[in-house]
């Protein structure tokens, strides 16, 4: 007796990628794509209502209907349909983006030019309870764990607090007795390690982490 598919739900806010992964995915003999959404809020009501066996939703949804983003859609799965899992396809493939995803509940995270392979076994494996990271994914993540220098030292931290106030360069150099050079190598390494690329996303790390309390 043959197996029934996997139902599939694509949730993405480019219609063409949507049409791409449609036509790869269904070329597929086990599976098969039952709905679309072009946001997280509707890949969330579609989700409750089909109950796919895997959702694969994009990380961010531009446009200025956009609403959520795939990490807050995915939180909202996990009361609005538990029992299905999710997976993250995307092009972005940050240790804080691929951190916040799988803390969100995804089941998996794989990126868009990845080899269709790769794709299929996440899918697949989703689908059956098992846990599916890109190669690239799994690379940042033990690059996070065995990094000798991702954490933030002392004064890394203070130069982090000081931009939580809104300090300036001159500012926070004035504070710390230091040149605005080294307070911009200091924002250098705190980018680095943080994985991010400005002041607002660093502050806003630094706080996820545990490592300022903005109370």
């Amino acid at each position: 007796m043959t197996a029934a598919p996997i139902r599939l739900l694509i949730a993405d806010d480019h219609a063409v990628v949507r049409a791409g992964l449609r036509a790869l995915l269904e070329g597929e003999p086990d599976f098969d794509v039952i709905a679309e959404a072009e946001s997280g809020e509707e890949a969330v009501r579609l989700a409750g209502r089909l109950a796919p066996d895997v959702v694969l939703m994009d990380l961010r949804f531009a446009g200025p209907g956009a609403g959520i983003d795939g990490i807050e859609a995915v939180r909202r799965l996990a009361t609005a349909a538990p029992d299905v899992p999710v997976l993250m396809l995307t092009s972005y493939s940050g240790r804080t983006d691929v951190v916040r995803a799988l803390e969100a509940g995804a089941r998996g995270y794989v990126l868009k030019a990845g080899p269709p392979e790769e794709l299929f076994r996440a899918v697949r494996g989703a689908a059956s309870g098992i846990m599916a990271l890109a190669s690239e994914v799994v690379g940042a993540l033990v690059g996070q764990v065995v990094s000798p220098d991702h954490e933030l030292t002392g004064r890394e931290i203070e130069v982090v607090r000081l931009m939580a106030e809104g300090r300036s360069n001159r500012a926070i150099a004035q504070s710390l007795f230091l040149s605005e050079a080294t307070v911009k190598t200091h924002l250098v390494r705190i980018y680095r390690k943080l994985s991010v690329e400005n002041r607002a996303a660093a502050v806003s790390e630094a706080v996820r982490r545990g490592l300022l309390d903005l109370d």
